[in-house]
């Protein structure tokens, strides 16, 4: 599990297939300010809200292999460039954002990201438009995580919402280089999935 709490900006420095009959792919992640001292071989790490297990280090930088399944349902895995890292939760961690478990349910598309007032150092709003199926999971002062960063929304029109963002988080995270068509990935809330399935316990789950 997650918090959304962004540790650093990584950057994926290398992609290699894997020589083993699959499309999965060896990612080679600078970890930037993540400290590795305490992450071990087996342990997790979100890489863009994406859970993934480190399969090797090497100095200040780790490797995960990533299958076919994640790189079809995901983006910003596929290429050389940044992307928000955040360790797996301890049980005695503060749980700054919310519970996430790192599993992408959708790619959104940015439809605009503008500042609010004037100046550099400003807030933002971005609006994205989420795959229609997840509509009934995003709520007006709920939390989402996009790109891994636990985020609240403002407003939601169908499946369409708003996210105000704070100087802080663009400073800390890859969003200041969202743009009207970016993709993004999407995890819904935990808790509003498992409240559906007790109100409608014999509804077919699909992948």
């Amino acid at each position: 599990m997650f918090s959304g709490i962004i540790a650093a900006v990584g950057r994926i420095a290398e992609l290699a297939p894997r020589n083993d009959g699959t499309s999965t792919v060896r990612l080679t992640i600078d970890a930037g300010g993540l400290g590795l001292d305490d992450v071990a071989l087996g342990d997790s790490i979100a890489c863009n809200g994406v859970c993934l297990t480190v399969v090797e280090k090497q100095g200040d930088s780790f490797c995960v292999d990533v299958s076919p399944e994640s790189l079809s349902c995901t983006v910003g895995l596929g290429e050389v460039g940044e992307l928000n890292l955040e360790k797996a939760l301890r049980l005695a961690d503060r749980l700054g954002g919310h519970l996430v478990s790192g599993h992408v349910d959708g790619v959104g598309e940015v439809m605009g990201f503008k500042p609010i007032g004037d100046g550099d150092d400003s807030c933002h709003l971005l609006e994205i438009r989420a795959p229609q199926d997840l509509a009934k999971y995003i709520a007006r002062k709920g939390s989402i995580t996009v790109d891994g960063v636990s985020l609240t929304t403002n407003s939601v029109d169908n499946a369409t919402f708003t996210i105000n963002l704070i100087p802080h988080t663009l400073a800390q995270t890859t969003l200041k280089r969202l743009k009207p068509g970016s993709r993004v990935n999407l995890e819904v809330d935990l808790i509003a999935r498992y409240v559906e399935r007790m109100l409608n316990p014999t509804a077919p789950e699909t992948a």
